[in-house]
């Protein structure tokens, strides 16, 4: 065992090839909200609007650029942001669903940088996301190489996740409500699932920020 403070060249190497990979993350806030009947992006947990921490565990990783995709209520969700170093873009076919939201993501990196060699996508509204999540991803794809790192719960790969760069013209091109979720779990040999069974809190209706509440 490690004494406290230190690591072994092992664990060294991995935080050095883990950082070592140029990656955006792309917040994913474009939705209506409308089983929780008010934008839950700005709802309040342990002192933050749900957005705001995940941008912050964003920016406490090695990603780089932090994007916010905003599509519904966004002239009322901008002010949270007008602090934080994030790239904002709207999604104008937001009501589409969760495609319309990726692909502004993935135009918004490859404007930013044509060097990436890769992009995380998350959710604003799992309160159990973390930079601490980001590297547990992160050193996923360094031990295994896959090319897709997916949080893995409820039975099934998820959000937050983890693509290289090649699947970028797949992400680009998906259509329709149900996001980049066949691209997850379709791809077996090219995917590296981690257990973050935490990460199946959502929040969707008042009952379910309640709950997080009283967890908090």
């Amino acid at each position: 065992m490690n004494r406290p403070g230190t690591e072994s060249r092992g664990q060294l190497a991995e935080k050095s090839a883990a950082s070592a990979l140029r990656f955006g993350a792309v917040i994913l806030a474009a939705g209506a909200s409308t089983r929780m009947g008010s934008p839950k992006q700005l709802l309040e947990l342990r002192g933050k609007p749900l957005l705001v921490h995940a941008v912050e565990a964003a920016l406490a990783s090695p990603a780089w650029p932090v994007v916010v995709v905003l599509g519904a209520n966004a002239e009322k969700i901008r002010p949270v942001l007008a602090r934080l170093p994030v790239l904002i873009t709207e999604s104008p076919a937001w009501a589409e669903g969760m495609a319309a939201s990726i692909r502004a993501g993935v135009t918004t990196l490859q404007q930013f940088s044509r060097k990436l060699d890769g992009a995380l996508f998350a959710l604003c509204d799992q309160p159990a996301f973390s930079a601490e999540v980001i590297a547990q991803l992160l050193a996923a794809q360094s031990t295994t190489g896959r090319s897709i790192i997916a949080a893995r719960y409820g039975g099934r790969n998820g959000a937050p996740a983890l693509f290289l760069r090649q699947h970028f013209p797949a992400l680009a091109a998906l259509t329709g409500e149900e996001g980049a979720r066949t691209l997850l779990n379709a791809h077996p040999a090219d995917t590296a699932p981690v257990d973050l069974p935490a990460l199946a809190q959502d929040l969707d209706t008042p009952e379910d920020f309640a709950g997080a509440r009283q967890n908090s």
